[in-house]
């Protein structure tokens, strides 16, 4: 398992390797954006600080030019649950047009929505959108299935209870990836 983690965590860094950016004003544009999703609402109830990060990384970067266009995707497994649709609705209310705007609703998870950012929305180049912590593995998948992909890193939430949660989640979800691909 240690050996697992440890491979998955280290091929995960050299995929991402120059390519993940912080400043709208250095990364290079491209027509789209992916926003990999995640639940507008922790299950507490409480605003998830995750959601509003990559929800303002990608205004941002629609408004500087810097990507033309949104594919959100997320999970959408239950009528009560529809990540896409949050993250919509929250764009627009950032300001960016809903006709920039495609909801994908089978992106039950990272793979899934970069798979389909190739194989069902025909991309071949974007920006994924999500956290540092999240955007190696992101494109680790991405260069694996042969989509061109920089990644976005939205600030960190910048409490040590979120990161310490979200980075043993991601190790796990490195590893699982490992398996997977």
């Amino acid at each position: 398992a240690v050996g697992l983690a440890w491979m998955a965590s280290h091929a995960c860094q050299q995929a991402a390797a120059g390519g993940i950016f912080t400043s709208a004003a250095t990364i290079p544009a491209n027509d789209v954006g992916l926003v990999l999703g995640t639940s507008k609402l922790t299950r507490h109830g409480n605003p998830n600080l995750h959601f509003n990060q990559r929800i303002e990384a990608a205004a941002a970067l629609y408004h500087a030019g810097k990507i033309q266009h949104l594919l959100v995707s997320g999970d959408n497994h239950v009528a009560s649950y529809d990540e896409p649709s949050d993250m919509r609705d929250a764009l627009i209310a950032a300001g960016v047009p809903a006709s920039a705007i495609t909801c994908d609703y089978a992106g039950f998870r990272t793979l899934d929505s970069v798979v389909r950012a190739k194989e069902i929305f025909g991309l071949a180049h974007c920006t994924i959108i999500s956290e540092a912590f999240h955007c190696p593995r992101a494109l680790w998948i991405a260069r694996q299935h042969g989509l061109d992909a920089i990644a976005f890193a939205a600030p960190d939430v910048g409490l040590k209870s979120w990161s310490l949660r979200a980075n043993v989640r991601e190790q796990l979800g490195r590893s699982w990836c490992a398996v997977d691909l």
